[in-house]
């Protein structure tokens, strides 16, 4: 009899990593995928688009928790998945990434003694300011299995004191989608923009969240603007917060073009024939590393190291940014040997494990 697995999806990121995982299942005879959206996101470009774009269905359970406080959230998630758990008991919850679904729902399902898995584990910025890293702390803490991008993942587990025997190594997922859909990608890269060009994507609240950095952060793109053309898909805080402060108006004023969030087919198309990324996100440090596309980080740390050492990016501030573009434009690309495990084929090791852990 097939095995129910519980895959959460809860934020833009998650859908990429949960698609993969769950066509692999879908189609192997011994499981079946149990989909569960908890409505962490839900601007239709943040969840509705990317379900459609990596050929997902729709949720066998949608929770609507909406925004909210990390603890309304994480509660509020808790509180639903619980009942979803228990009436609908799985053989196993995989919960992926580091937002406050993945903790609510690891929570609930460990106190339920369900076989709970963490798909992404390991990583660590070693800044507990970040919401996210309290997340995947936690979440390591207590879940059963721990599936790894990397060797700084497995590393930064046994030195926890994490016991080896829930430590697999699977890769990184999030090149598994793009693999998934990489023809509908090079389709839609036709219509890129034919001069040069960089995306941005900021979203962090330690740059979006407050006036001064915010303002400091729109000077810096201004600047980086008369270089080379932006294009900024805005992430729904950030546009809340580019409207209050009046940046939009200035973006805009300098020729940086602004849109809606992109659906991840486009999204990926513009990436994959940009000259360059400016970000504040995770999975595009990876995204990058992968395409060998030179990323500006905005952060003082990441929680992907080997982005940086086996890869194209670069934490860089503010005042460093037009200074390390221009340098990163103007160094001829190397082809870098890709990280092991980061070659499209994660899903496949996901379910050899899951059948390892999981014996009929």
């Amino acid at each position: 009899m097939a095995k129910n697995i519980h895959l959460v999806a809860a934020a833009r990121p998650n859908f990429m990593k949960v698609a993969p995982l769950w066509h692999a299942l879908n189609v192997a005879p011994d499981f079946r995928p149990v989909l569960i959206h908890t409505g962490q996101h839900y601007d239709a470009n943040m969840s509705d688009a990317i379900f459609a774009d990596l050929q997902l269905p729709m949720p066998d359970f949608h929770l609507g928790v909406g925004s909210g406080s990390h603890a309304e959230q994480t509660g509020h998630v808790m509180i639903a998945y619980e009942k979803i758990a228990t009436e609908y008991r799985p053989d196993a919850l995989i919960v992926v990434g580091d937002v406050n679904s993945t903790l609510a729902c690891a929570l609930a399902s460990v106190k339920l003694h369900i076989p709970t898995i963490h798909l992404e584990a390991g990583l660590r910025s070693r800044d507990r300011r970040m919401p996210e890293e309290i997340n995947r702390l936690a979440t390591d803490a207590i879940c059963d299995v721990l599936w790894t991008p990397s060797p700084d993942g497995d590393e930064n587990l046994l030195a926890e004191g994490v016991p080896s025997e829930r430590v697999t190594r699977v890769g990184n997922i999030m090149l598994d989608s793009y693999e998934l859909v990489r023809p509908a990608i090079a389709a839609a890269a036709k219509d890129n923009p034919q001069n040069p060009y960089a995306v941005v994507t900021l979203h962090r609240p330690s740059n979006v969240d407050d006036d001064m950095p915010l303002s400091t952060l729109v000077e810096a793109l201004i600047e980086v603007q008369q270089q080379l053309q932006l294009i900024f898909p805005t992430h729904p805080r950030t546009a809340k917060r580019l409207a209050e402060t009046g940046g939009d108006a200035k973006l805009k004023a300098a020729g940086i073009q602004l849109s809606a969030p992109l659906p991840y087919i486009t999204f990926m198309a513009l990436v994959s024939g940009a000259a360059a990324i400016i970000t504040d996100s995770g999975g595009i440090q990876e995204e990058t590393t992968y395409l060998g596309i030179p990323c500006l980080t905005l952060r003082e740390n990441t929680e992907r190291p080997i982005t940086i050492t086996q890869g194209t990016n670069r934490l860089v501030t503010m005042a460093e940014l037009t200074r390390t573009l221009t340098t990163a434009l103007a160094t001829p690309r190397a082809s870098l040997p890709r990280p092991e495990y980061w070659d499209g084929q994660t899903a496949q090791r996901c379910l050899a494990d899951l059948r390892r852990r999981l014996p009929v």
